[in-house]
């Protein structure tokens, strides 16, 4: 059992993603889409998507690095362990929270008004169940172990190194049997929510508008009332192209 939840199905998971982003882009490109709710509501969705969206991003940089960077690389740099477990809890607590409440919100409004309740999909519950369980369960992860309650587990000598084998095909799965209940169920619930992204609404992920951040400029133009009220209307062959 631990060899099939720890050392194939991470794999399944990503096959599923890769295969469904590549079915979904190719054969679905009209429904790949974010299922947008603004023109619903827009007063929770203000203060709920920032929150999540920004919340999410730095929970994934803090994964990142917590997962691939090993602890021979900080400690080359002179950051004690200590040091870095203060800094990691600290700015994953702030980020984790921000991004709970933020679901929180946008859950609140999905269930509360009606025209984004009817605007829901089935799809949608099933994400929102593993989305809002690998969150609670990392952050219950965090506190369990910041408190001791693991037993001064670290997951940097666990959880990361078989996260790593994962990328040589050498996953050593005793390392995840290993760990603390929280952290188990945090991971399959974060690699099934991974199987899960390209048959929802999570698909827009690969969706990021960066060339908006590089497009020319518009130029908008004011006009003048008085020269419209003396504007003669003109027939549609005395246009000038």
């Amino acid at each position: 059992m631990d060899l099939l939840l720890w050392g194939v199905l991470p794999y399944v998971s990503i096959a599923l993603l890769v295969a469904g982003t590549l079915w979904r882009a190719r054969y679905d490109k009209f429904g790949w889409t974010t299922h947008s709710s603004q023109l619903h509501e827009s007063r929770l969705l203000r203060i709920g998507s920032p929150l999540f969206h920004f919340g999410m991003l730095f929970v994934v940089v803090g994964h990142v690095v917590g997962l691939l960077i090993p602890m021979s690389w900080t400690d080359a740099l002179g950051l004690s362990d200590h040091a870095y477990h203060l800094l990691a809890v600290s700015t994953g607590a702030v980020a984790g929270v921000a991004a709970a409440v933020g679901i929180a919100i946008l859950v609140y409004r999905r269930f509360t008004v009606p025209a984004v309740r009817r605007a829901t999909l089935k799809s949608d519950h099933l994400m929102y169940t593993f989305l809002l369980g690998a969150m609670v369960l990392g952050l219950t992860a965090t506190v369990l172990n910041s408190t001791g309650q693991t037993g001064g587990y670290n997951y940097r000598e666990g959880v990361s190194v078989w996260f790593r084998g994962l990328f040589t095909l050498q996953p050593d799965h005793q390392l995840m049997a290993g760990a603390p209940l929280a952290f188990r169920l945090h991971v399959l619930f974060a690699f099934t929510l991974f199987a899960l992204i390209p048959y929802s609404r999570l698909v827009h992920i690969f969706s990021a508008p960066l060339r908006y951040l590089f497009r020319p400029f518009v130029v908008y133009r004011k006009r003048d009332p008085e020269l419209l009220a003396n504007r003669q209307p003109e027939r549609g062959w005395e246009r000038v192209s």
